[in-house]
């Protein structure tokens, strides 16, 4: 969500799903959706848009029928426990998103008429997920009596038959045609991968994606054994002398190497999704442009082969940038991506125009290859974005769509343009494996994790290259909870779920792929999205939406696959409220959750450690509180009640607050973690929170870099605009508000002191 936009953002630790527990789509009947079991036990909500012609005379009925056919949830659970039925107009504008008109009754009646028959109007699904070594039978229907051969071209080049099973199924009239359903079973060896799933019949030929995925994650499986621990930061926000004003791969190496040596295994990212391509950019990781590819933003000018062999007037005019840029690391109360990225930006495209190396042009060509349209499309849409505002009316001119032919001749006319843009995807790969190399080096076990935003913005790379696979005329959000009682929407456009099958979830995997290519892990922002997402249809209040169901054994399926082929660790956002069986489904599949030391709660009092659960990563806050520093002195009471964001008085508050962490202060005193007769101080409290942590059980623990260093300032004020508040531009600084650089890490007594009680906890 944009750091200007009055909701809270995906990303936000303390963001509520009120209920996740709804079965995928495809596998409930109507009327049995999980939501459904409190309809009618409270009144509609209020609409905040003019509801379509003719919904006045709309069957409730019937619209929830249509509404569950389609994994719409005609109900919800809200923050206050009591269940909320989703106004007729809004499930109307939700189906609309989804393709299916329901403005009347006749409409209605139609669409379930096709619902029932779109199935059997297929030889083949759109796609099929898979867990290894789960038999699975699937449909196949072609004219009734007719012969049909299903085969599987396995992705190694193997064809395997499918063989039939003797079930018997009712033919149908289908558009005047008598077709059958036949049942085959799916064959047992073709092991994991993506594989194509082909049936023939009277010289009919259907392909759909099988996808084979492994049951179990195993690669969390060693932490098991032996428990790990390392740094989380916001890359942008790490600097070191060498930056140009903004945290880089290079820092990102430096700083893996150093916790390396301190014995972390791991390094956790904010979301390093490309923004614009050109000033002024968005500062937050989590509305990007594009969540495959990378943001240029965090390029090491120096560390591109090519700066050697530029000419010496030439290499003059970069120094003299990179003397500039640096200047910005002198600045502790504010970042200035676009004065970085701009100079960056001039520097790249000298060097653009330096002759490459055969092996190393030889390298470009193999990288653009292996990322094939989609790396071409997004340069494209950069190439174009240049010149063209993400608000002019270009983008959404079906004239002007991917593929048009005025599209396909601006990739001619612009072809230099998206070359070096595919050019600066190449670099951030490059730097991020070395990024990634270095982490190894050093002794971690897992190296770089990643962070995945929930989605992108509405005017975006993705948003026009990936139109075929996203709704339209929706955007994501969440209904009003306990922090936000307006609900939120995040301006960003969901998958579609039916449109993301048919494309095989080819999307979705070529996204993950990329991210996972040089990293040890992924963080998935609200993983719930996995299950259902709020739908907020254009020109409804957050308030008015609905929860579409996805198919979460494909999603969470695809994802497992990914990271098993990439080896590496998943972890799940799983914060917020929702039924038991999300987390247990999670778990089971090899997922790890997280848990944040203030959210734990056994009723009034903080959870006792060894309650945590094991396949989890915990850690003391999250980046939408203050670094513990500035919680533990209530810094966000006074920040929020400046900004007029309590409902209640900032004394009220207060005490709520200190009783709150009374209570920890207890807990760590009887663990013996704190003086009985005192306190201790700042230092020596953040401390005894990490020693607490390290009392639990969950295989992996975060450290925040905030915390290490003793910043107090919080890098995102959920619910403000960046005029209220600098959100996602917060250098890394001191207690005192001083500027800390990678460089003074190595020397740091109190980042070697805070790290040492980590190391020494856990393999104590």
């Amino acid at each position: 969500m944009k750091a200007s936009s009055q909701q809270q953002a995906p990303g936000s630790g303390v963001a509520a799903d009120p209920s996740a527990a709804t079965p995928a789509a495809g596998v409930h009947a109507p009327g049995s959706s999980a939501d459904a079991e409190a309809a009618g036990s409270a009144p509609a909500d209020a609409e905040a848009a003019a509801a379509p012609a003719g919904t006045g005379s709309v069957s409730p009925e019937l619209l929830h029928w249509l509404a569950d056919a389609h994994g719409v949830g005609t109900t919800y659970q809200g923050w206050d426990g009591l269940p909320h039925e989703v106004a007729p107009a809004t499930l109307i504008r939700v189906l609309a998103a989804l393709g299916v008109q329901a403005h009347t009754d006749q409409l209605i009646e139609h669409a379930l008429a096709e619902a029932e028959l779109a199935p059997w109007r297929r030889m083949l699904p759109p796609a099929v997920v898979v867990q290894e070594g789960t038999p699975v039978q699937v449909p196949v229907h072609v004219r009734n009596g007719s012969a049909v051969r299903v085969s599987v071209i396995t992705e190694d080049g193997r064809e395997l038959d499918a063989p039939q099973q003797d079930i018997w199924i009712e033919p149908r009239d289908v558009d005047g045609v008598t077709t059958g359903r036949a049942t085959f079973e799916m064959p047992a060896n073709t092991g994991q991968g993506w594989h194509t799933l082909r049936a023939e019949s009277e010289g009919k030929v259907a392909e759909a994606t099988l996808v084979v995925v492994p049951s179990r994650l195993t690669t969390a499986a060693p932490l098991e054994e032996r428990r790990g621990w390392g740094l989380a930061t916001q890359l942008y926000s790490a600097r070191s002398k060498r930056s140009w004003g903004v945290g880089d791969f290079a820092d990102l190496a430096e700083l893996a190497a150093l916790a390396g040596s301190r014995g972390a295994d791991y390094v956790l990212v904010n979301p390093l999704h490309a923004a614009d391509p050109v000033p002024p950019v968005e500062p937050s990781p989590y509305s990007p442009s594009t969540r495959r590819f990378f943001n240029p933003l965090y390029l090491r000018i120096e560390s591109i082969p090519e700066l050697a062999y530029l000419k010496p007037k030439k290499q003059a005019v970069v120094h003299g940038l990179m003397k500039q840029a640096r200047k910005l690391n002198n600045d502790s109360s504010r970042l200035d991506r676009d004065t970085a990225y701009g100079a960056k930006l001039a520097a790249l495209e000298l060097l653009y125009g330096v002759r490459r190396s055969p092996s190393r042009q030889r390298a470009f060509g193999e990288f653009c290859r292996g990322a094939g349209t989609g790396l071409d499309d997004f340069a494209l849409w950069c190439a174009i974005r240049e010149d063209i505002d993400a608000g002019d009316p270009f983008w959404t001119d079906p004239a002007a769509a991917l593929g048009s032919p005025l599209v396909e001749k601006l990739r001619i006319e612009l072809s230099d343009r998206i070359d070096f843009h595919r050019w600066l995807q190449w670099l951030c790969d490059e730097q991020l494996e070395f990024a990634q190399a270095a982490a190894k080096r050093a002794g971690m076990r897992l190296g770089v994790v990643h962070d995945l935003a929930v989605g992108v913005d509405l005017q975006s790379s993705d948003a026009w290259t990936l139109k075929g696979v996203l709704a339209s005329g929706v955007s994501v959000g969440a209904p009003p909870d306990m922090y936000n009682q307006l609900g939120q929407d995040w301006h960003q456009p969901p998958w579609h779920p039916t449109r993301l099958a048919e494309a095989g979830y080819r999307p979705f995997r070529e996204m993950l792929a990329t991210i996972l290519r040089h990293s040890g892990g992924i963080r998935v922002d609200h993983i719930l999205g996995f299950f259902r997402l709020w739908w907020v249809p254009a020109g409804n209040s957050p308030e008015n939406g609905a929860y579409v169901r996805f198919d979460h054994d494909a999603m969470i399926g695809v994802l497992a696959l990914e990271a098993q082929r990439a080896g590496a660790v998943v972890i799940g956002e799983d914060l917020g409220t929702f039924e038991p069986w999300v987390r247990d489904y999670l778990a089971a599949r090899g997922i790890l959750g997280t848990s944040i030391l203030w959210f734990e709660n056994d009723g009034d009092a903080p959870l006792a450690p060894e309650k945590y659960r094991l396949q989890a990563l915990s850690s003391v806050n999250t980046h939408d509180l203050p670094p513990t520093a500035g919680y533990l002195a209530g810094d966000h009471v006074t920040l929020r009640s400046g900004l007029g964001l309590l409902e209640r008085s900032a004394e009220e508050e207060r005490i709520d607050h200190n009783a709150t962490l009374e209570k920890m202060m207890l807990l760590l005193r009887q663990r013996g973690l704190l003086p009985a007769d005192g306190a201790g101080t700042e230092e020596e409290r953040i401390e005894a929170l990490h020693r607490l942590l390290a009392q639990t059980p969950s295989v992996l623990l975060g450290v925040a870099l905030v915390d290490a260093v003793g910043e107090r300032r919080v890098q995102n004020q959920p619910g403000t605009t960046s005029a209220q508040y600098p959100n996602w531009q917060v250098p890394l600084a001191d207690s005192d508000g001083d500027s800390v650089l990678i460089d003074s890490l190595d020397g740091n007594d109190r980042f070697n002191s805070l790290l040492a009680a980590v190391e020494e906890s856990i393999r104590g």
